[in-house]
C-alpha cells in the first residue's frame, strides 16, 4: 500500500490535535460564561462607576502628557485585566486537565511538536475572539484612536497570558493553585500599571511587567494617534519568553520516561486456573 507524503502526514496530524484542542476549549463552560458575562460587566463598571475626573500622567510610550478621564483609564485596564484572566484560564484549564491525555499522546508516539503548535493555534484563535469582542464593547463606550492597533494589544496580552497558563498547568500539581497564580499574576500586573491608582506606573519597574507592551500599546492606542506598534513588539517578546517557559513544562511534564525503566514488556495475564497449584497425578 502506497503511503501518503511526509507533509500530508504532518498536517492531518496537526489538524487533528489543533480539533481536540479546540473542542477542549468550546467545552470549557465557565470560560464560555465569562467571555459573554464578565468582559461586558467588567468594561461597564469600569467606565460607568469610576469618576470621569481628569488626571494626568506621562505615557512612556509616546512621550506624550495624557489627561484622559479616570473612567477612560479604568476601562482600558479593566478589559486587558478581563482578556488576561480568561485566556490564561483558559489554558490552564485546557493543560492542567489534559495532561494525562497529552502525556499518554506522547508515550504512544504521537510528535509532541503537533500537540504544542495544536495548542499555540487553539490559544492564538482564542485572543482573536475575544479581543475582537472585548474591542468592540469598549468603543461602546470610548471609542480608541486607533482600534486596530488597541485590538492588537488585547490579543497579544491574551497570547502571553496563555502561554503563562500552560506554563502554570504543566508545572503546578493543584487546579487551586494555578487559579490563584493567573489570577494574582493579573491583578498584580495591571494595577501596579495604572495611573489612576500607582504611583509607580511610569516607573523603571513596570517595564518588566508580563502585560506591560500591551498596556503602552492599548492606552497610546485608545487616547493618542501616535504610532505605538514598537511596544507591540515588546508584548511579542514576552509571549515569545513565556511560550518557551510553557513549551519547556509541557516538554517535561510529557517526557518519555521509558528509558529510564527500559521498554515495558507485555505478559499475559494469567487465568485463576493457572494460578492454582496444580494437583498431584495420581499413580497408579
Amino acid at each position: 500500500m502506497k503511503q501518503p507524503p511526509a507533509h500530508s502526514r504532518h498536517l492531518t496530524l496537526f489538524a487533528t490535535a489543533t480539533r481536540y484542542a479546540l473542542v477542549e476549549h468550546l467545552r470549557n463552560r465557565f470560560a464560555m460564561v465569562l467571555v459573554a458575562l464578565f468582559i461586558p460587566a467588567w468594561t461597564a463598571l469600569g467606565f460607568l462607576s469610576v469618576p470621569s475626573t481628569k488626571i494626568e500622567f506621562r505615557l512612556r510610550a509616546t512621550g506624550e502628557v495624557l489627561t484622559p478621564g479616570g473612567n477612560q483609564i479604568t476601562e482600558i485596564t479593566g478589559v486587558l485585566n478581563a482578556v488576561t484572566l480568561i485566556i490564561g484560564f483558559m489554558m490552564f484549564a485546557a493543560t492542567f486537565t489534559g495532561g494525562l491525555f497529552d502525556r499518554r499522546l506522547a508515550l504512544a508516539g504521537y510528535p509532541r511538536t503537533h500537540l504544542v503548535l495544536a495548542k499555540i493555534t487553539g490559544l492564538a484563535l482564542a485572543s482573536a475572539a475575544v479581543a475582537t469582542y472585548a474591542t468592540a464593547l469598549t468603543c461602546a463606550f470610548q471609542a480608541p484612536k486607533q482600534p486596530a492597533v488597541f485590538a492588537a494589544a488585547l490579543f497579544c496580552a491574551g497570547l502571553t497570558y496563555g502561554a503563562l497558563g500552560v506554563a502554570f498547568g504543566s508545572l503546578l500539581r493543584r487546579e487551586v493553585e494555578g487559579m490563584f497564580a493567573v489570577l494574582m499574576t493579573s491583578v498584580i500586573d495591571l494595577a501596579l500599571q495604572n495611573p489612576l491608582y500607582s504611583s509607580s506606573s511610569d516607573g523603571s519597574i513596570v517595564r518588566y511587567l508580563p502585560s506591560y507592551g500591551a498596556m503602552q500599546a492599548s492606552t497610546g492606542a485608545a487616547l493618542s494617534t501616535t504610532p505605538v506598534t514598537a511596544y507591540l513588539a515588546v508584548q511579542v517578546l514576552w509571549f515569545a519568553a513565556a511560550a518557551l517557559v510553557g513549551f519547556l513544562a509541557f516538554h517535561r511534564r510529557t517526557r518519555n520516561t521509558l528509558h529510564k525503566t527500559g521498554p515495558a514488556r507485555l505478559v499475559p495475564r494469567q487465568s485463576e486456573h493457572d494460578t492454582q497449584p496444580s494437583s498431584p497425578t495420581p499413580t497408579a
